[in-house]
């Protein structure tokens, strides 16, 4: 499980602080093995931050069970009848991509506490959804708002409802759940590589800006920090 934060304990339980409705719409696009799930990339960033070097290794399923999906055919058989109902027509990537920005637009939105601004990443997936609606712009807008809901939101238990976070990341990076909430992260970008939603450069400078200058780490750092 992906965990949130609680304010008081300044420690994290076990809760999800990534969207679970946007991950199964937005995990659609990505799939492997059958089912749908992030690829697990092997990923470094070398000396040079502008190095940025990516190679597919073995899959390895996440915890993202409840949202698999069967693919066996939806064909009802009717054996007092010689043809069956026709199949549903399939979704372009693109058509997937706009059906999981809205859901994300929308969930997100209901869900921010009363007098909670949004966030500027919010504002961008909504224009995005506007005015081009092609993979690369709604990927990144996407993945942009996903990594700021998990860094700067904590979610209520009770109410799942979405407050500023009080948790000092840099200071406890020695949590393990810290580091596997960077990891989910960090891979579900290569995975967009992977599967040519957005490019190389477009990764690496979300994930640098929004991932590693968050741990303080540098970018050999926080390599060796997820153990790549």
């Amino acid at each position: 499980k992906t965990p949130t934060r609680d304010n008081n304990s300044k420690t994290y339980i076990t809760m999800r602080t990534i969207n679970l409705p946007l991950i199964a719409a937005f995990a659609s696009v990505v799939k492997t093995n059958g089912y749908t799930q992030p690829q697990q990339c092997r990923t470094s960033f070398t000396s040079s931050a502008t190095k940025f070097r990516v190679s597919q290794s073995q899959s390895t399923p996440f915890a993202i069970s409840s949202f698999r999906q069967n693919h066996a055919s939806s064909r009802l058989q009717m054996s007092d009848f010689g043809s069956a109902m026709p199949e549903k027509p399939k979704l372009t990537t693109e058509q997937k991509l706009i059906d999981a920005a809205d859901k994300f637009i929308n969930d997100f939105s209901a869900k921010l506490s009363e007098g909670v601004p949004p966030p500027p990443e919010l504002d961008a997936l909504i224009e995005a959804r506007k005015t081009s609606n092609d993979k690369q712009s709604l990927s990144k807008g996407i993945y942009e708002l996903m990594i700021e809901q998990g860094m700067l939101y904590d979610i209520d238990p009770t109410t799942g409802m979405l407050s500023p976070t009080l948790f000092d990341i840099k200071a406890n990076l020695d949590v393990p759940e810290v580091k596997s909430e960077f990891d989910y992260l960090y891979k579900y970008g290569m995975s967009l590589i992977s599967n040519e939603l957005i490019e190389v450069d477009v990764v690496k400078n979300i994930v640098v800006k929004r991932l590693i200058e968050r741990t303080g780490l540098s970018p050999e750092e926080f390599d060796k920090w997820l153990g790549y």
